[in-house]
């Protein structure tokens, strides 16, 4: 940080370190154990898709190798707003599974260059009463954030605000609510 960010109040944001998703198995062992809310067994990395065959050929080897994983699929899906989802699911619900392939995606697009494209990673869980919430990685800020749609367009904000004082202690939580965007209707958000 420079002087004059200092003095203006400005900070840099931390940077993303992909390793931070390794700290999302014990969090959700502790959100279990607090609200009942267990892994759907689905889990899915966000980013802004670029033309050109570089671009397709990374995809297409962190598709590969996810597939090698017996126990998980992964596929591909856009959301109308620019953004594509590849869309992990294991079949055990192992979170520490499904970390480590959403990490690979990650890391297979970043050593590649397109790091900047990535927009978040996403790990989904629902309750008994099938209520649903998700907790968000920021790449562009290295923090996380949980996120509960209740409907079309409709959040549970109390229910974040909840999980977030679950969670604290073990994920870096973004702690600007206003980045705390919504991922409306996000493959594996609505239970498909």
């Amino acid at each position: 940080m420079g002087f004059f960010d200092a003095l203006l109040g400005r900070s840099t944001p931390k940077k993303a370190n992909l390793d931070d998703l390794f700290a999302l198995p014990p969090a959700v062992l502790t959100l279990e154990a607090a609200t009942g809310m267990r892994p759907t067994g689905t889990a899915a990395v966000a980013f802004r898709e670029v033309e050109g065959g570089a671009f397709a050929q990374v995809e297409q080897e962190s598709r590969a190798l996810i597939a090698k994983d017996p126990d998980c699929t992964v596929r591909q899906e856009n959301d109308g707003f620019g953004y594509t989802w590849q869309v992990i699911s294991e079949a055990q619900a192992n979170t520490s599974n499904l970390v480590t392939n959403v990490h690979a995606v990650n890391s297979s697009l970043e050593n590649q260059g397109f790091g900047p494209m990535l927009l978040c990673s996403a790990l989904y869980l629902a309750d008994a009463e099938g209520t649903r919430a998700a907790l968000i990685y920021l790449y562009k800020r290295g923090t996380f954030y949980p996120f509960v749609q209740t409907g079309p367009h409709r959040r549970d904000t109390a229910l974040e605000i909840q999980i977030r004082g679950i969670v604290s202690g073990e994920l870096t939580v973004e702690p600007d609510l206003s980045k705390w965007s919504p991922v409306w209707d996000a493959p594996g958000m609505t239970g498909q």
